[in-house]
Formats: structure tokens, C-alpha cells, sequence
């Protein structure tokens, strides 16, 4: 956790002064502080895994491990993660109370680029803070129960320091906490919960132009405003803080486990080591040396059954059938 911490001071830092030596953008400054954010993670992570166990590769430690199912893994958490964005906000767009304008300027097309490669950024690295190492060593610390839910409860008070936060994105955090774990305790792996958290951002902020987390800073070419009781529409904090988002993230958490079935096969079960005892255990000495006695006796002669000759000394062959008398 120290290490979570003193990375995000490291990056912010880090991003604000590197933008201002070039005067980067605001939207080139955020997708630079999650880079340097997502490296000193990734760094950092390794380093603490190779001192506790002496090996492991970035990849092993922070959760990412390169298999054949990977790219499919992603691509599954993308198309639940825009499903469940889609889902949320359609009560808003029945209420009349998204107020949408469009901008088509290429300069609204490169910022929303710019956007997106930095929402995907920031979500892999907030799946290697909250997912990764740290959640790996509190399941083996206190079980995977206790760890998912003291992850989710850190990860909401984390959430909260966003603008405009209010009691029900807290609880919707925690629950948004606990469907990005069960995402990973049934692959193993960060790449579901990276493409599940990123469809999910990158579809609120890009697509509807609205607030993620009460960040608005998203650059989209759709720019939307507003209106109704801020419990159906989350107000400036956007859907994070919506009402109906909560009851979307039950119903997201049901459709992980079952989605996931086949990789909770193959990369969950623990593996089967052999048990008992060796089956090649050496035979006794005693039946080894009467083996070896009967092996050096001489071989009894071979006895030769001739066949049966007539009286004249012409062989007579056997038949089944009688001879006939004429």
C-alpha cells in the first residue's frame, strides 16, 4: 500500500512537471501521469514479488500472464463492460435527462483518440494497483473473502476523493471493487477486469460525453449536459453515482461468473500433484536372486512329436473324413 501511494505522488508529480517543461495539453498530461504511473506499478510490484519469493517475471507478478485465451479474455470484458455503460444510462435517455451536442472538428476527433488511449491506460493500471500483486497477497494473507472486500473498501475511499463524490458512488464503488475482483479470482488474470473496466470508462466518458468518477475532463466529440434528480443520473460525478448503476453491477457481477465458467476450469483449479506411495519400488532381493537362479538353470531338452507313419513307412496324413468303401 505504501508503494500504491507513493507511485500515484510519483506520477502526479512527475506528469505535471514533464507537461509544463513542454506545455503538453491537459488530455497529453493525464495519459503521461498514468503511463508513469502504470510503470512504477509495474516496477515496483516485481521488485517486491522477486524479494518474498525470489522469482517471477512483470508479467507473473502483476497478474498478466501471456496465454492463448488472453486477446479473448479482453475482448469479453469489452463487450460486457460497453453492454453494462449502455444499460445504465438507457433510464436517463427514458427520463429525457441527457441533453447531448456534437462536435465535429478534428481537433474533437484527436482529443477523443487521446482520451481513449488514455482511459486504457488508467484502467490497467488501476487493475494492477487493486488487482495484481497487492490482491494476490492478501488472498493468500486472509482468503480471497476478506481480501475482496477490504480492496473494494480501499478502492471506494480512494474513489471518493473525486469531485463531487456522494455517499451512493461510495457504495457503488465498493461494489464496482468487488465485480473487478471476481473478475479476476475466476481467470486469474487482469485481462478481463482490465477490458471490463475500460469499456465501461472509455463508453461513459467517449461515447455519452459524460463524467467517469466525477473526472469530465475526457476530450469527446459528444458533449452532453444533465438533467433530473441526480440519484437517476449521478449529476456532475456521472453514472458512477446513479442509482440504477448499482443494480447494473449485481446484475454484470452474475454475468462474469457465468461467462467465465471455461476459464475458471482452466486456470483456477489448483494443481494435482501425485500422492502415496512410488509405484516403483524395487523388488525384494530374495525374489530377484530366485529370478536370476531360474534364468541360469540349464533348459530342459526339447521333445519333438513326429507323425504317425503307415506299415509299408509312407507318413499317413490325418483327415476328418471317413474313407469311403467301394
Amino acid at each position: 500500500m505504501l508503494w500504491l501511494l507513493a507511485s500515484h505522488a510519483i506520477a502526479f508529480r512527475a506528469g505535471e512537471g514533464i507537461a509544463a517543461r513542454f506545455a503538453w495539453s491537459g488530455g497529453a498530461q493525464d495519459l503521461l501521469v498514468n503511463l508513469v504511473l502504470l510503470f512504477l506499478l509495474l516496477v515496483g510490484f516485481t521488485c517486491l514479488n522477486w524479494v518474498g519469493t525470489r522469482q517471477g517475471s512483470v508479467r507473473q507478478a502483476n497478474a498478466l500472464p501471456l496465454r492463448a485465451t488472453a486477446g479473448e479474455e479482453w475482448t469479453r470484458g469489452v463487450v460486457i463492460g460497453w453492454a453494462a455503460a449502455v444499460i445504465a444510462v438507457i433510464p436517463m435517455v427514458i427520463a429525457a435527462a441527457l441533453h447531448p451536442e456534437f462536435l465535429w472538428t478534428a481537433s474533437a476527433w484527436g482529443g477523443t483518440l487521446l482520451s481513449i488511449l488514455t482511459l486504457a491506460i488508467a484502467a490497467l493500471a488501476s487493475e494492477v494497483a487493486f488487482r495484481g500483486f497487492l490482491f494476490r497477497r492478501l488472498i493468500d494473507a486472509v482468503g480471497p473473502t476478506a481480501a475482496t472486500l477490504l480492496l473494494a473498501g480501499i478502492y471506494a475511499v480512494i474513489g471518493s476523493m473525486s469531485p463531487n463524490a456522494t455517499g451512493l458512488s461510495f457504495i457503488i464503488m465498493i461494489i464496482a471493487g468487488v465485480l473487478f475482483s471476481v473478475a479476476y479470482l475466476r481467470t486469474h488474470a487482469l485481462w478481463l477486469g482490465w477490458g471490463l473496466h475500460f469499456a465501461w470508462a472509455a463508453a461513459i466518458a467517449v461515447i455519452f460525453g459524460l463524467p467517469v468518477a466525477g473526472v469530465a475532463s475526457y476530450s469527446s466529440i459528444v458533449q452532453t449536459d444533465t438533467g433530473g434528480p441526480v440519484w437517476l443520473t449521478g449529476g456532475v460525478y456521472g453514472p458512477d453515482g446513479a442509482l440504477f448503476t448499482a443494480i447494473v453491477f449485481v446484475v454484470v457481477m452474475v454475468l462474469v461468473y457465468r461467462a467465465t465458467r471455461t476459464y475458471a476450469w482452466n486456470y483456477t483449479h489448483p494443481v494435482l500433484v501425485p500422492g502415496g506411495y512410488p509405484m516403483d519400488v524395487p523388488p525384494p532381493a530374495a525374489h530377484t536372486a530366485m529370478e536370476q537362479q531360474a534364468a541360469a538353470a540349464t533348459a530342459p531338452p526339447l521333445v519333438q512329436i513326429a507323425p504317425a507313419a503307415s506299415s509299408n513307412g509312407a507318413e499317413r496324413t490325418s483327415t476328418s473324413e471317413p474313407t469311403p468303401h467301394l
